[in-house]
Protein backbone atom coordinates (compact mmCIF):
# COMPACT_ATOMS: atom_id res chain seq x y z
CA UNK A 1 0.00 0.00 0.00
CA UNK A 2 1.38 3.39 -1.00
CA UNK A 3 1.80 5.93 1.77
CA UNK A 4 2.17 9.60 0.95
CA UNK A 5 3.42 12.12 3.50
CA UNK A 6 3.49 15.86 2.88
CA UNK A 7 6.50 17.21 4.76
CA UNK A 8 7.02 20.74 6.05
CA UNK A 9 7.90 23.03 3.12
CA UNK A 10 11.21 24.82 2.80
CA UNK A 11 11.55 28.54 2.25
CA UNK A 12 13.05 29.58 -1.06
CA UNK A 13 15.35 32.59 -0.57
CA UNK A 14 14.19 33.79 -4.00
CA UNK A 15 10.61 33.88 -2.71
CA UNK A 16 7.87 31.37 -2.02
CA UNK A 17 8.08 27.84 -0.69
CA UNK A 18 9.39 24.52 -1.93
CA UNK A 19 7.05 21.57 -1.42
CA UNK A 20 8.39 18.28 -0.06
CA UNK A 21 6.59 14.96 -0.43
CA UNK A 22 7.60 11.48 0.71
CA UNK A 23 6.15 8.41 -1.01
CA UNK A 24 6.66 4.88 0.40
CA UNK A 25 5.43 1.59 -1.07
CA UNK A 26 6.85 -0.52 1.77
CA UNK A 27 9.90 -1.55 -0.26
CA UNK A 28 11.21 1.69 -1.76
CA UNK A 29 10.63 5.25 -0.61
CA UNK A 30 11.46 8.63 -2.16
CA UNK A 31 11.40 12.23 -1.03
CA UNK A 32 10.75 14.65 -3.88
CA UNK A 33 11.01 18.44 -3.96
CA UNK A 34 9.02 20.80 -6.16
CA UNK A 35 12.34 22.61 -6.75
CA UNK A 36 13.93 21.07 -9.83
CA UNK A 37 11.79 17.90 -9.44
CA UNK A 38 14.64 16.83 -7.17
CA UNK A 39 14.79 13.33 -5.71
CA UNK A 40 16.29 14.33 -2.38
CA UNK A 41 16.24 10.83 -0.86
CA UNK A 42 15.75 7.33 -2.22
CA UNK A 43 15.54 4.59 0.41
CA UNK A 44 16.42 1.09 -0.77
CA UNK A 45 16.86 -2.16 1.24
CA UNK A 46 20.20 -3.97 1.50
CA UNK A 47 20.64 -7.76 1.54
CA UNK A 48 19.41 -7.83 5.16
CA UNK A 49 16.28 -5.81 4.36
CA UNK A 50 17.58 -2.67 6.06
CA UNK A 51 16.67 0.46 4.14
CA UNK A 52 19.02 3.40 3.65
CA UNK A 53 19.16 6.47 1.44
CA UNK A 54 21.40 5.87 -1.59
CA UNK A 55 21.44 9.31 -3.30
CA UNK A 56 23.22 12.57 -2.54
CA UNK A 57 21.26 15.64 -1.49
CA UNK A 58 21.13 18.85 0.51
CA UNK A 59 19.31 20.10 3.60
CA UNK A 60 18.04 23.47 2.35
CA UNK A 61 16.95 25.31 -0.77
CA UNK A 62 19.89 27.68 -0.34
CA UNK A 63 22.35 24.77 -0.50
CA UNK A 64 20.66 23.38 -3.61
CA UNK A 65 20.79 26.78 -5.29
CA UNK A 66 24.46 27.25 -4.37
CA UNK A 67 25.69 23.98 -5.91
CA UNK A 68 26.30 23.34 -9.59
CA UNK A 69 26.21 19.54 -9.52
CA UNK A 70 22.52 19.12 -10.40
CA UNK A 71 22.13 16.93 -7.29
CA UNK A 72 19.05 14.76 -7.80
CA UNK A 73 17.41 17.23 -10.18
CA UNK A 74 16.02 17.15 -13.70
CA UNK A 75 18.35 18.49 -16.40
CA UNK A 76 16.57 20.27 -19.25
CA UNK A 77 15.46 21.48 -21.70
CA UNK A 78 18.44 19.69 -23.15
CA UNK A 79 20.67 17.54 -20.98
CA UNK A 80 24.43 17.44 -21.50
CA UNK A 81 26.30 19.82 -23.81
CA UNK A 82 25.37 21.88 -26.86
CA UNK A 83 28.34 23.41 -28.66
CA UNK A 84 28.64 27.19 -28.31
CA UNK A 85 25.04 27.19 -27.07
CA UNK A 86 23.78 27.44 -30.64
CA UNK A 87 21.14 25.41 -32.45
CA UNK A 88 19.81 25.83 -35.99
CA UNK A 89 16.56 24.51 -37.43
CA UNK A 90 15.23 25.17 -40.92
CA UNK A 91 17.51 28.15 -41.36
CA UNK A 92 16.79 29.78 -38.00
CA UNK A 93 19.61 29.93 -35.41
CA UNK A 94 18.88 30.20 -31.69
CA UNK A 95 21.43 31.39 -29.13
CA UNK A 96 21.14 29.50 -25.84
CA UNK A 97 22.53 30.33 -22.43
CA UNK A 98 26.22 29.39 -22.22
CA UNK A 99 26.95 28.27 -18.69
CA UNK A 100 30.06 26.09 -19.11
CA UNK A 101 33.19 27.05 -21.07
CA UNK A 102 31.15 28.85 -23.72
CA UNK A 103 28.76 25.93 -24.21
CA UNK A 104 25.24 25.18 -22.97
CA UNK A 105 25.16 22.48 -20.28
CA UNK A 106 21.95 20.83 -19.03
CA UNK A 107 19.69 23.55 -20.39
CA UNK A 108 21.56 26.58 -19.05
CA UNK A 109 22.25 28.32 -15.76
CA UNK A 110 18.53 28.72 -14.97
CA UNK A 111 17.43 25.39 -16.40
CA UNK A 112 14.78 23.02 -15.13
CA UNK A 113 16.90 22.17 -12.06
CA UNK A 114 16.21 25.63 -10.56
CA UNK A 115 12.55 25.89 -11.49
CA UNK A 116 9.44 25.34 -9.37
CA UNK A 117 7.42 22.37 -10.62
CA UNK A 118 3.76 21.74 -9.82
CA UNK A 119 3.43 18.50 -7.87
CA UNK A 120 0.48 16.16 -7.41
CA UNK A 121 -0.34 12.58 -6.47
CA UNK A 122 -0.69 9.44 -8.58
CA UNK A 123 -2.02 6.09 -7.30
CA UNK A 124 1.57 4.78 -7.30
CA UNK A 125 3.66 7.93 -7.06
CA UNK A 126 3.91 11.59 -7.99
CA UNK A 127 3.27 13.69 -11.09
CA UNK A 128 5.20 16.91 -11.63
CA UNK A 129 4.62 19.44 -14.38
CA UNK A 130 6.35 22.53 -15.71
CA UNK A 131 5.81 25.17 -18.38
CA UNK A 132 9.00 26.41 -20.00
CA UNK A 133 8.07 29.54 -21.92
CA UNK A 134 9.20 30.49 -25.41
CA UNK A 135 12.75 31.88 -25.17
CA UNK A 136 13.50 30.21 -21.81
CA UNK A 137 17.33 30.00 -21.75
CA UNK A 138 17.09 30.74 -25.48
CA UNK A 139 15.10 27.64 -26.43
CA UNK A 140 12.23 28.11 -28.89
CA UNK A 141 8.60 27.38 -28.13
CA UNK A 142 6.35 27.08 -25.11
CA UNK A 143 7.32 23.66 -23.82
CA UNK A 144 4.96 21.74 -21.51
CA UNK A 145 6.69 18.99 -19.48
CA UNK A 146 5.17 16.20 -17.41
CA UNK A 147 7.21 13.91 -15.17
CA UNK A 148 5.96 10.84 -13.30
CA UNK A 149 7.89 9.21 -10.45
CA UNK A 150 6.23 5.85 -9.73
CA UNK A 151 7.14 3.14 -7.22
CA UNK A 152 6.17 -0.35 -8.39
CA UNK A 153 7.52 -3.15 -6.24
CA UNK A 154 11.32 -2.93 -6.36
CA UNK A 155 11.24 -0.45 -9.25
CA UNK A 156 11.37 3.32 -9.57
CA UNK A 157 9.90 4.45 -12.88
CA UNK A 158 10.90 7.86 -14.24
CA UNK A 159 8.76 8.91 -17.19
CA UNK A 160 8.85 12.22 -19.08
CA UNK A 161 6.59 13.59 -21.77
CA UNK A 162 6.99 16.99 -23.39
CA UNK A 163 5.49 19.00 -26.23
CA UNK A 164 6.18 22.42 -27.71
CA UNK A 165 4.30 24.84 -29.93
CA UNK A 166 7.50 25.44 -31.94
CA UNK A 167 10.10 22.94 -33.10
CA UNK A 168 12.55 22.45 -30.24
CA UNK A 169 15.23 19.91 -29.25
CA UNK A 170 14.33 18.13 -26.02
CA UNK A 171 16.43 15.77 -23.91
CA UNK A 172 15.48 15.34 -20.26
CA UNK A 173 17.25 13.23 -17.68
CA UNK A 174 17.19 12.50 -13.96
CA UNK A 175 20.53 13.51 -12.41
CA UNK A 176 20.69 11.55 -9.16
CA UNK A 177 24.07 10.54 -7.71
CA UNK A 178 24.09 6.94 -6.46
CA UNK A 179 26.16 5.38 -3.72
CA UNK A 180 24.79 1.94 -2.85
CA UNK A 181 26.77 1.25 0.33
CA UNK A 182 26.83 4.59 2.21
CA UNK A 183 30.63 4.76 2.00
CA UNK A 184 32.59 7.89 1.15
CA UNK A 185 33.62 6.49 -2.23
CA UNK A 186 32.27 4.40 -5.09
CA UNK A 187 35.63 2.60 -5.39
CA UNK A 188 34.20 -0.74 -4.26
CA UNK A 189 31.20 -0.59 -6.63
CA UNK A 190 31.09 -2.61 -9.83
CA UNK A 191 29.71 -1.14 -13.06
CA UNK A 192 28.47 -2.75 -16.25
CA UNK A 193 27.17 -0.83 -19.30
CA UNK A 194 25.35 -2.61 -22.14
CA UNK A 195 26.87 -0.65 -25.01
CA UNK A 196 29.27 -1.51 -27.81
CA UNK A 197 29.94 2.13 -28.70
CA UNK A 198 30.48 5.49 -27.06
CA UNK A 199 30.97 9.06 -28.19
CA UNK A 200 34.61 10.06 -28.44
CA UNK A 201 34.79 13.46 -26.71
CA UNK A 202 36.94 16.49 -27.44
CA UNK A 203 38.62 18.56 -24.73
CA UNK A 204 35.27 20.18 -23.85
CA UNK A 205 33.52 16.78 -23.73
CA UNK A 206 31.61 17.46 -26.94
CA UNK A 207 31.26 14.48 -29.28
CA UNK A 208 33.80 14.12 -32.09
CA UNK A 209 32.83 10.71 -33.37
CA UNK A 210 31.27 7.37 -32.47
CA UNK A 211 33.87 4.78 -31.45
CA UNK A 212 33.79 1.12 -30.55
CA UNK A 213 34.48 0.23 -26.93
CA UNK A 214 36.23 -2.99 -27.98
CA UNK A 215 39.88 -3.15 -26.92
CA UNK A 216 39.57 0.15 -25.09
CA UNK A 217 39.54 1.18 -21.40
CA UNK A 218 35.88 2.17 -21.89
CA UNK A 219 34.66 -1.38 -22.47
CA UNK A 220 32.15 -2.03 -19.69
CA UNK A 221 30.20 -4.84 -21.32
CA UNK A 222 31.39 -7.05 -18.47
CA UNK A 223 31.34 -5.66 -14.90
CA UNK A 224 34.38 -3.65 -13.88
CA UNK A 225 35.41 -2.51 -10.42
CA UNK A 226 35.26 1.27 -10.23
CA UNK A 227 38.52 1.50 -8.29
CA UNK A 228 40.26 -0.04 -11.31
CA UNK A 229 38.37 2.13 -13.78
CA UNK A 230 39.18 5.32 -11.90
CA UNK A 231 42.85 4.37 -11.80
CA UNK A 232 42.78 4.04 -15.61
CA UNK A 233 40.98 7.35 -16.17
CA UNK A 234 42.80 10.17 -14.45
CA UNK A 235 39.80 12.53 -14.60
CA UNK A 236 37.21 9.78 -14.04
CA UNK A 237 34.43 8.87 -16.42
CA UNK A 238 32.16 11.52 -17.95
CA UNK A 239 31.27 9.81 -21.22
CA UNK A 240 28.15 9.12 -23.23
CA UNK A 241 27.60 5.50 -24.23
CA UNK A 242 25.49 4.78 -27.31
CA UNK A 243 22.71 2.30 -26.61
CA UNK A 244 20.90 0.06 -29.06
CA UNK A 245 17.89 2.29 -29.50
CA UNK A 246 16.68 0.18 -32.44
CA UNK A 247 15.12 -2.15 -29.90
CA UNK A 248 11.49 -1.46 -29.05
CA UNK A 249 10.62 -0.28 -25.54
CA UNK A 250 12.84 -0.53 -22.49
CA UNK A 251 16.28 -2.06 -22.76
CA UNK A 252 18.90 -2.83 -20.16
CA UNK A 253 21.45 -0.02 -20.16
CA UNK A 254 23.60 -0.50 -17.07
CA UNK A 255 24.05 -2.24 -13.75
CA UNK A 256 25.69 -0.92 -10.58
CA UNK A 257 26.53 -3.25 -7.68
CA UNK A 258 27.87 -2.64 -4.16
CA UNK A 259 29.08 -6.03 -2.82
CA UNK A 260 29.34 -4.81 0.79
CA UNK A 261 25.64 -3.91 1.04
CA UNK A 262 24.44 -6.35 -1.60
CA UNK A 263 22.44 -3.62 -3.32
CA UNK A 264 22.16 -3.86 -7.09
CA UNK A 265 20.73 -1.21 -9.41
CA UNK A 266 19.75 -2.24 -12.93
CA UNK A 267 18.77 0.58 -15.26
CA UNK A 268 16.43 0.05 -18.21
CA UNK A 269 15.58 2.86 -20.64
CA UNK A 270 14.17 3.74 -24.06
CA UNK A 271 16.79 6.45 -24.61
CA UNK A 272 19.63 6.23 -27.18
CA UNK A 273 22.38 7.43 -24.84
CA UNK A 274 23.66 6.95 -21.31
CA UNK A 275 26.00 9.47 -19.73
CA UNK A 276 28.21 7.73 -17.18
CA UNK A 277 29.59 10.27 -14.72
CA UNK A 278 31.67 9.25 -11.72
CA UNK A 279 31.27 12.45 -9.69
CA UNK A 280 34.60 13.89 -10.80
CA UNK A 281 33.79 17.51 -9.92
CA UNK A 282 31.60 17.29 -6.83
CA UNK A 283 34.43 17.61 -4.33
CA UNK A 284 33.72 20.52 -1.98
CA UNK A 285 30.03 20.74 -2.88
CA UNK A 286 27.89 21.14 0.24
CA UNK A 287 25.66 18.13 0.88
CA UNK A 288 23.68 16.86 3.85
CA UNK A 289 24.44 18.18 7.34
CA UNK A 290 26.37 20.93 5.54
CA UNK A 291 29.22 18.49 4.93
CA UNK A 292 31.48 18.78 1.91
CA UNK A 293 31.08 16.02 -0.64
CA UNK A 294 34.13 14.15 -1.88
CA UNK A 295 35.24 13.49 -5.43
CA UNK A 296 33.90 10.10 -6.60
CA UNK A 297 31.62 9.85 -3.56
CA UNK A 298 28.72 8.85 -5.84
CA UNK A 299 27.99 8.52 -9.55
CA UNK A 300 25.30 9.31 -12.13
CA UNK A 301 23.73 7.12 -14.78
CA UNK A 302 21.91 9.59 -17.06
CA UNK A 303 19.68 8.22 -19.85
CA UNK A 304 19.29 10.86 -22.55
CA UNK A 305 19.38 11.89 -26.19
CA UNK A 306 22.95 12.22 -27.46
CA UNK A 307 24.87 15.41 -26.56
CA UNK A 308 25.09 18.11 -29.24
CA UNK A 309 22.73 16.08 -31.45
CA UNK A 310 20.87 19.28 -32.48
CA UNK A 311 24.08 20.22 -34.33
CA UNK A 312 25.15 16.74 -35.42
CA UNK A 313 22.36 14.96 -37.34
CA UNK A 314 24.37 11.73 -37.50
CA UNK A 315 23.74 11.42 -33.74
CA UNK A 316 19.97 11.27 -34.17
CA UNK A 317 17.16 13.80 -34.38
CA UNK A 318 16.23 15.32 -30.99
CA UNK A 319 13.94 17.98 -32.49
CA UNK A 320 10.31 17.76 -31.44
CA UNK A 321 8.13 19.40 -34.06
CA UNK A 322 5.13 21.44 -32.93
CA UNK A 323 2.32 19.12 -31.88
CA UNK A 324 4.60 16.08 -31.54
CA UNK A 325 5.35 14.33 -28.25
CA UNK A 326 8.70 13.63 -26.59
CA UNK A 327 8.70 10.49 -24.47
CA UNK A 328 11.40 9.18 -22.14
CA UNK A 329 10.86 6.28 -19.77
CA UNK A 330 13.47 4.68 -17.51
CA UNK A 331 13.12 1.93 -14.92
CA UNK A 332 15.50 1.74 -11.97
CA UNK A 333 15.26 -1.79 -10.63
CA UNK A 334 16.66 -2.53 -7.16
CA UNK A 335 17.43 -5.98 -5.83
CA UNK A 336 20.21 -7.63 -3.84
CA UNK A 337 23.00 -10.14 -4.29
CA UNK A 338 24.37 -12.49 -1.62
Amino acid sequence: MLRCTVLDPWQDPRGGQVERVRVDNGTLAIEVLSLGAIIRCLWVPDRHGDRANIVLGCDSVADYLAQQAWLGSVAGRYSNRIKHGQITHKGHTYQLDTNLDGHCLHGGSEGFHRRHWDIGMLPDGLRLSLLSEDGDMGFPGNCVVQLDYRLVGHNLFVEFTASSDKACPVSLTQHSYFNLDKSESINEHWLQVSATELLKPDADKLPLDVMSVANSPFDLRTPQKLQRLLSQHEDGLDHCYVLNSAQAGLQKAAQLIAPSSGRRLTLHTNQPGLQVYTGNYIGGTIGRKHQQLKTHQAMCLEPQMLPDAPNQPQLGDPWIEAGKLYHHISRYEFDTIN
